[in-house]
């Protein structure tokens, strides 16, 4: 176990590296800067701008100074916000954004799994065909659709959610709703799929054959097995809806890590985009990580080779 973790934090090390290098020389690669405007800036006050961040300097050597930023944590000060650091700005919109993630990760957990579980244990009948209905209409519909028809039935017309913002419990009902409902509906549909593999296996009539009550049966010996596919999905889940919904946040101006990513695309701010996009992928690759090692624990069929 040891040596497997420590060659997954080398890959994990050159993965993120690749990332903030790709990432970099992309966004140099865009025509245009961050100072460019509809009505053109005179060329001494861009001058000016561009030796304050050090933007005169060769591409190289604004490329190495970043990178030892990143491994540091500093991914140095935004173009459009003065005196105002991408760091801050990644931690000042985290908690908004996890807030919302941690409720919709529960809400995905809590009702996807049982429902994928009930549907396969109900095969055919009333109970899966609903599931089945309800699961199909939530991976067709768009985050962004269930976003823009929460808030037009339930804000707009009937007025019992609020519209915007996080001031209250009721203030998240509305994005929590839009940014699990996929994720609940493939969940669902994924669980049920598996646990019905699961109970066509030779050991599963074994366990009834031997006189085991259904509860032992599934809780103890389906469910375990059958969750394996499940977990290949939420870990790499819990990443970006942790992250935040760009979308989302920005539907329901809620002042997260979406927000300031949008923004900072419109405004072309190089720090910005590069930060939020090397955070999110940190935490996905950790996230990853984190499943293949349950992996191991889970099912010890599953060997975590050298």
């Amino acid at each position: 176990m040891g040596r497997f973790i420590v060659k997954r934090m080398i890959q994990m090390f050159i993965t993120l590296y690749l990332v903030v290098t790709a990432t970099f020389f992309l966004m140099h690669a865009i025509p245009g800067g961050p100072f460019t405007r509809e009505k053109p800036l005179p060329p001494a006050v861009i001058e000016a701008l561009e030796a304050k961040f050090k933007l005169d300097q060769p591409l190289h050597v604004q490329y190495f100074d970043y990178v030892k930023g990143v491994f540091t944590f500093d991914f140095g000060p935004s173009f459009q916000k003065v005196g105002v650091d991408v760091t801050d700005m990644i931690m000042k919109g985290l908690p908004a954004s996890a807030k919302i993630g941690m409720m919709a990760v529960l809400v995905v957990l809590l009702i996807g799994i049982p429902l994928g579980i009930i549907s396969a244990l109900k095969q055919n009948k009333w109970e899966d065909y609903v599931v089945t209905i309800l699961a199909t209409i939530g991976v067709t519909i768009p985050s962004f659709v269930m976003a823009t028809l929460i808030i037009y039935v339930f804000s707009a017309k009937l007025q019992v959610l609020p519209s915007f913002g996080l001031k209250s419990w009721k203030h998240f009902i509305g994005p929590v709703i839009a940014l699990s409902g996929f994720s609940l509906a493939f969940v669902a549909r994924l669980t049920r799929s598996s646990m019905l593999e699961v109970l066509q296996q030779d050991y599963i009539r074994t366990a009834r054959a031997k006189g085991l009550s259904e509860f032992v049966v599934i809780g103890k010996h389906a469910l375990k097995n059958a969750l394996i596919p499940v977990i290949t999905y939420v870990g790499p889940m819990i990443a970006s809806i942790l992250t935040g919904s760009f979308v989302i946040e920005k539907i329901f101006a809620i002042p997260g890590m979406g927000k300031y990513f949008v923004e900072s695309v419109g405004n072309r701010d190089y720090t910005v985009i590069i930060g939020v996009t090397v955070f999110y992928a940190a935490f996905y690759i950790i996230m990853v990580f984190i499943v293949d090692v349950i992996y191991g624990i889970i099912d010890p069929r599953i060997k975590l080779h050298d």
